[in-house]
């Protein structure tokens, strides 16, 4: 598993699988892990990793419900999970979903974990809001239309954007159950004064961004879905990003919203 310090206060490390990325945070004496890596090895190094960097971590954030995102109990199982409050009414509106689709990874890959994944009740933020860390506020924005739920966490201190599954580099935009174009190029463009405020802006798939790329691919990818919506199957996929595997997610992306 790959990290790297963008700030004295906050520490990325990245999955060996789709480049997922999980983002350690400080303030004073305490710290919060957001999002988490996928693979068991990955995920029982992560506490020596950030133990070792000084962060002494008291809670959880997750970015959105999807089940990659959502593993940081696995690492840290006395922590507490915090959520924005959409988050938490689709985890409670989907017992057992999360676990069902790890498991269906886990027989593909022929990954064994040592025990099942703890969901317990996740405490539902107010989003837009704050969540404090210490002496400090991370300032929570939504970001819904890849799901129906979700938040982007800004930590104004260090300059540094998280953006759950947001502007990445390395996967086109993708439409799930329960997301809308039009809610996805709303939370582009709520995105957008982040970004151009940002010294990092750290996507939830690939690696961390500057400004000036993140907001290319931010036009990128509000050209791609508004496509999308109007021409369906013949949406010109974003430059760079057009691989066999990103077809097969326009692909899913056209027949979720014909």
């Amino acid at each position: 598993m790959r990290a790297v310090a963008l700030h004295g206060d906050v520490l990325v490390c990245w999955s060996r699988v789709w480049q997922t990325s999980c983002t350690a945070v400080r303030a004073g004496e305490e710290a919060v892990v957001i999002d988490s890596p996928v693979y068991p090895d990955e995920l029982e190094l992560l506490p020596a990793l950030v133990e070792r960097a000084g962060f002494d971590v008291k809670g959880l954030l997750a970015t959105h419900a999807d089940w990659d995102h959502l593993l940081g109990r696995a690492a840290f199982p006395q922590a507490p999970l915090g959520c924005a409050e959409t988050t938490a009414a689709r985890l409670a509106a989907e017992p057992g979903r999360a676990q069902r689709e790890l498991r269906d990874f886990d027989e593909r890959h022929y990954v064994a974990r040592p025990r099942p994944l703890s969901l317990p009740t996740a405490q539902a933020l107010p989003v837009p809001g704050y969540c404090e860390v210490g002496d400090q506020e991370l300032e929570l924005h939504p970001a819904d239309g890849h799901t129906s739920d979700g938040m982007a966490v800004w930590i104004p201190w260090s300059g540094t954007l998280v953006c759950g599954d947001y502007l990445s580099p390395v996967e086109i935009p993708t439409i799930s159950p329960g997301g809308s174009p039009d809610g996805y190029r709303a939370t582009l463009e709520r995105l957008r004064p982040l970004v151009q405020r940002a010294e990092a802006v750290v996507p939830g798939h690939g690696p961390v961004l500057e400004p000036e790329r993140a907001l290319a691919l931010l036009s990128a990818d509000d050209s791609y879905v508004e496509d999308l919506r109007r021409r369906g199957p013949s949406a010109a996929l974003p430059p760079g990003r057009t691989s066999a595997e990103q077809r097969r997610i326009h692909a899913g992306n056209v027949e979720r919203l014909a």
